[in-house]
């Protein structure tokens, strides 16, 4: 039964399943006979639940009706087989060769047009001025047979720099010699300057047109070069690197993997928005400039600067009046350059810094994904200093020249706000090429395709092959409380139980224990439904008397202090001195680490870095037995951390454990003053057990990390105390296998799984990153302003949802991002840079272009946790909305551009959810809260009273495909994704034979269990239309599975849920545009906007 279209009429295809394969499932009985809808005729797995009497004896679902709603049939058109991207031909541009140059190549030989500048033979330097100065371009090359000098008025566009009556012609290259761009992704800049921010004034504001300057000789590249210009406004804010707006945000790396077929582009008009240091648009000629979508990678490589001013007049000021003796030479001070590039106000790469130089060379290469509806690429050339960066003048590159995919190379006049060079002769030397994302072979064939399949390219940790991945959700998961799964081979999908497993891992450890976390609480009890059992903190304590290695590195809150034996917990409650004071006079070492920014960022950054980020990692590493007598390390990777709150199970009770498995361990930050009786806060999370080489990735982040955390200060540093001689050498321990010599599970094992590890991390949280910008981009860094930045989380999520064929369900605790697409333009400045909201649009675009089922499903928290009236709280809200209009706006003008808004709608394609519970108070009235009762009339009393709250989503996970999994600790926000903001981890992993290439159909292992096995805890039910999650059915069915656990949820009358999953309570309307539910424009009991509200505080702390 082929059903690759997707249709709802048609039947799931996969394999045969028989009964032994999957039984069937008796249709739940109506509760009260309150069902007004006909049986259900759909066939449903036999799934045992042992739910018990209770929280799931009520609200069954009404059964899907019989045939899928009001919609039509799909007009999507079938594939020509069921996955036609297994058998799709790889198809070069013509004149292309197949394979994609090597890794860190140099710019491509370019064929001239017009009037060619030289190629010069230059020396390379890294981190400062060269000793052999580049000659500038010569400029009496005669004019090729059939050209003319070609002049325009003042303009912006910097076409090669030229001095005299003839214009320099601009070096393009045509696809017949392309380049291959890689899918790597952009790094996040993390200057955002502590910007405020109010309703009535976002943003910096337009600037006044300057005086036209004088004309200036231009080269004619195409048909573009005469026809566009710049008004005279290039607007300049001084220092603004920590103070004016946002900064940089991405940086990109050099390398290149794919193949470049041939180009077709879809041009998109939009406007461009005001921000700082832009460029002010104008027509020549009659002629506007044109904003198109660049979708895909963009290869630009920063060469040189020459004769740049000098900015440091202060520093020269001050040697003149006090450094200088008559007849001393004095040294040299001058500007200290370096280069961002920025596409529609979001900065996408920026090069390291070199000192006190005005003809620095950078040979620098980003490859860089882009997903930007933008006009120009613009290249500020700034000069660092102590307190941020002064704007030394700006290069723009018209996107409509590189859209095409020719290869634009050239020496370009810097040029200040009234359009003329900064100083006479100073240029930028640089080379650009766009790829679109269809060109771009690796992202066709989907997540996990090909035997030769090698991961996310060029991150700093390697796909690891044949190892063993354990799945979890939530911290424990009793016996029966989820169905049984069958997956192929005759497998049942094995519910995880997170804690037990970590208690387990660190009793039976012999050799180490290594432990990192956001919070790490001594008194938590891993295991509740067995009896008492002991905490962590005496677990721990008692390994480290047996002489196991016990290290624990723990984010160190800024705001806690313990002076003179007088201890204040810190805003964030992590109770970080509690547990360094309960280790100290035992073996176990904690070391508390503050997010300290290094000496290369201004004094503004550091303070902003060490106030507001963290360390929000979370990982457990262990030794155990790989047998013959040997050890191996496994590693626990995920969100939880090992602290109060975050024990629960899929049941997620209010009330009903306050005496039992939450006795001990009441938490529910939501609510301020008196919280005696309330219900606790429930706690949804993922996370994860890696067996095998990756897990040793894991335990080098760990050494990484401690080795610059215990880096010895102060009088230990005068002493010259060693500071790593508490991490174990394993190489030097002769039962222990190093990650060369792990058993890796044979790769004709159908449970064998292929993992890979990513971080967000820089240099000033790890020691063993290279300082040289050469060195560290080999490795796989990024260099932002000679910070080398690990930022391969981003990269992950961003090669999985490009390589998405079917559908994509995510889990976040936040989902804030691609600001710089956003309808208003005061916000596009706002600086949550990371591609991944706007990178899922237009992924479901492209399939409703190309007339193919796609569907996303997105989990996030009713509110993120605090007070929901809180100005933080609302702020995120309101970027979130923000972010959630983007994309239904992007899908909408999809089926728009394709006549299909009629038909169909946004949430067809793209829904949002929250999770929540309902509890009766009943027999729990009595019990025992922390502190008086609250007042009769506050959010704590009404939530109690009414039995209902939020089920906390902390998961920081994706699925693809039902074949790959991504879980860590990283959320779709700025702070997460940026690399040199929070700190984080996570471990992305598929099963190389359960995969769609492999099988050409739906992959049923054990990332298909996992996804199952969530949507059983959060619906209550399994149905058949869950096998197929990207047709039309399934999400009209979860929808309004969703729809009805709302209206459950905010009715006046308690009753127990049995699911647990709700639609987000907004109203999307068939344009995608996103509106509060009347009735209900703030959250039931607790109040504060649901879309959220704008105050002004510092950005940087909510996106």
């Amino acid at each position: 039964m082929d059903n690759s279209n997707g249709s709802p009429s048609q039947n799931r295809n996969s394999r045969s399943r028989s009964p032994s394969d999957h039984a069937r499932a008796q249709s739940p009985i109506p509760h009260g006979g309150s069902d007004p809808h006909a049986p259900s005729t759909h066939h449903h797995p036999a799934y045992s639940f042992s739910y018990p009497p209770g929280p799931y004896s009520h609200n069954y679902y009404p059964p899907p009706p019989l045939s899928p709603s009001s919609h039509p049939s799909l007009p999507h058109s079938p594939c020509s087989h069921r996955y036609a991207y297994t058998s799709l031909p790889v198809s070069p541009s013509p004149g292309s060769s197949s394979p994609g140059p090597p890794i860190n190549r140099p710019p491509p030989q370019l064929v001239a047009f017009n009037r060619p500048l030289p190629r010069l033979d230059y020396p390379l330097s890294i981190g400062g001025p060269t000793t052999k100065r580049r000659p500038p371009p010569r400029l009496d090359y005669p004019l090729s047979p059939g050209q003319k000098s070609a002049y325009s008025p003042p303009h912006y566009y910097t076409f090669p720099y030229h001095q005299g009556p003839k214009s320099p012609g601009v070096s393009s290259q045509s696809s017949q010699s392309p380049i291959s761009s890689s899918p790597r992704s952009p790094s996040l800049e993390n200057v955002i300057c502590n910007v405020q921010i109010s309703d009535s004034k976002l943003g910096a504001p337009a600037s006044p047109s300057a005086p036209a300057s004088p004309p200036a000789p231009a080269a004619q590249t195409g048909p573009f070069a005469p026809h566009f210009a710049h008004s005279n406004s290039v607007p300049f804010h001084g220092r603004n690197d920590e103070f004016n707006g946002c900064s940089d945000k991405f940086s990109g790396r050099r390398r290149s993997t794919s193949d470049v077929g041939d180009l077709k582009t879809s041009p998109s008009v939009s406007n461009e928005s005001p921000r700082n240091q832009s460029l002010q648009l104008a027509s020549y000629k009659g002629s506007s400039l044109r904003a198109l979508l660049l979708h895909g990678n963009l290869d630009i490589w920063i060469h040189e600067a020459n004769n740049l001013p000098n900015l440091d007049m202060f520093h020269r000021t001050l040697g003149d009046m006090f450094g200088k003796m008559p007849g001393s030479p004095g040294k040299g001070n001058t500007s200290d350059p370096y280069v961002s590039i920025r596409v529609s106000s979001a900065v996408i790469g920026r090069t390291f810094v070199i000192k006190n130089c005005e003809d620095p060379v950078w040979e620098q290469h980003f490859c860089v994904p882009v997903a930007h509806n933008a006009a120009e690429v613009i290249f500020h050339v700034k000069d660092s200093d102590v307190v941020g960066s002064e704007l030394i003048g700006v290069v723009a590159i018209p996107v409509e020249q590189i859209h095409s995919g020719e290869v634009i190379k050239g020496a370009y006049p810097i040029l200040n706000s009234n359009g003329k060079p900064v100083k006479q002769g100073a240029v930028l030397s640089l080379t650009i090429q766009y790829t679109p994302i269809d060109k771009l072979v690796m992202y066709q064939q989907g997540v996990g395709a090909g035997p030769e399949y090698i991961g996310v390219p060029g991150t700093y940790f390697p796909l690891r092959r044949g190892g063993t991945v354990t799945l979890y959700q939530d911290a424990h998961v009793p016996d029966g409380c989820l169905p049984n799964l069958m997956l192929d081979n005759e497998m049942h999908y094995v519910h995880g139980k997170c804690w037990f497993d970590i208690f387990q891992a660190i009793s039976q450890a012999q050799r180490l224990i290594y432990i990192t976390g956001w919070s790490v609480w001594h008194k938590v009890q891993l295991i509740r439904d067995a009896g008492p059992t002991e905490s962590l903190g005496h677990l721990l304590r008692s390994k480290s008397q047996e002489g196991v290695r016990v290290l624990l590195l723990v984010w160190d809150d800024p705001t806690s202090r313990n002076i003179l034996g007088i201890q204040t917990d810190g805003l964030m409650a992590t109770h970080d001195e509690e547990t360094r004071k309960f280790f100290k006079h035992s073996s176990v070492q904690v070391q508390l680490c503050s997010r300290n920014a290094g000496k290369r960022h201004s004094w503004a950054k550091q303070k902003e870095i060490e106030a507001i980020y963290t360390h929000h990692q979370k990982t457990v590493m262990v030794d155990a037995a790989a047998g013959n007598g040997k050890r191996k390390i496994i590693a626990f990777v995920g969100g939880l951390d090992l602290c109060d709150g975050r024990y629960d199970n899929p049941y997620h009770p209010l009330f009903r454990t306050l005496q039992t498995l939450h006795k001990d361990d009441y938490h529910n930050p939501c609510f301020a003053g008196n919280t005696g009786g309330c219900l606790r806060e429930p706690w949804h999370d993922l996370h994860s057990k890696i067996d095998g080489p990756a897990a040793y990735d894991v335990l080098a982040n760990f050494e990484e990390r401690w080795l610059r955390a215990a880096k010895p200060k102060g009088v230990s540093k005068v002493k010259g105390n060693a500071y790593d001689d508490a991490l174990l050498r394993l190489e030097r321990i002769q039962d222990f296998l190093t990650v060369n010599d792990v058993p890796s599970v044979d790769d004709d094992n159908p449970e064998a799984w292929h993992v890979q590890i990513f971080r967000s991390i820089d240099s000033n949280s790890v020691k063993g990153f290279p300082k040289d910008p050469k060195i560290a981009q080999s490795m796989n860094l990024v260099c932002r302003k000679n910070v080398m930045i690990d930022m391969s989380i981003h990269e992950a999520y961003v090669k999985a949802i490009r390589s998405a064929q079917h559908y994509i369900y995510i889990e976040n605790q936040y989902f804030i991002g691609s600001s710089f697409n956003w309808s208003q333009t005061q916000y596009k400045d706002l600086g949550a840079d990371n591609l991944i909201p706007i990178e899922i649009a237009l992924k479901i675009a492209e399939k409703i272009r190309e007339n193919q089922r796609f569907a996303v499903y997105i989990v996030i928290p009713m509110w993120p946790e605090g007070i929901p009236t809180g100005a933080a709280t609302q702020r995120i809200l309101y970027w979130q909305n923000k972010t959630m209009q983007n994309m239904y706006q992007t899908v909408y003008n999809a089926l728009v551009e394709t006549g299909l808004e009629t038909a169909f709608s946004p949430q067809d394609y793209l829904n949002f959810f929250c999770l929540g519970n309902r509890e009766a108070c009943g027999i729990y009235e009595n019990v025992n809260g922390t502190g008086a009762p609250p007042p009769a009339n506050s959010p704590q009393a009404q939530s109690r009273n009414n039995g209902r709250f939020m089920i906390y989503v902390h998961s920081k996970g994706m699925i693809v495909d039902d074949e790959y999994v991504i879980i860590g600790s990283a959320n779709i926000n700025q702070r997460s994704m940026d690399g040199g903001r929070d700190t984080e981890i996570a471990m992305g992993a598929y099963q190389p034979h359960h995969t769609w290439a492999r099988n050409n159909s739906a992959p049923r292992g054990q990332v298909h269990g996992y996804r199952m096995s969530l949507w059983a805890e959060h619906t209550g039910t399994i149905e058949e239309c869950f096998f197929q999650p990207e047709s039309l059915e399934c999400v009209s069915r979860v929808r309004t599975m969703g729809e009805l656990n709302w209206k459950q949820y905010s009715a006046k009358e308690v009753s127990e849920m049995r699911g647990h999953l709700m639609k987000y309570p907004v109203d999307v309307d068939r344009k995608g545009k996103i509106k509060p539910i009347p009735g209900f424009e703030e959250f039931p009991d607790v109040g504060g906007k649901i879309v959220g509200s704008c105050f002004g505080i510092q950005e940087n702390l909510t996106i």
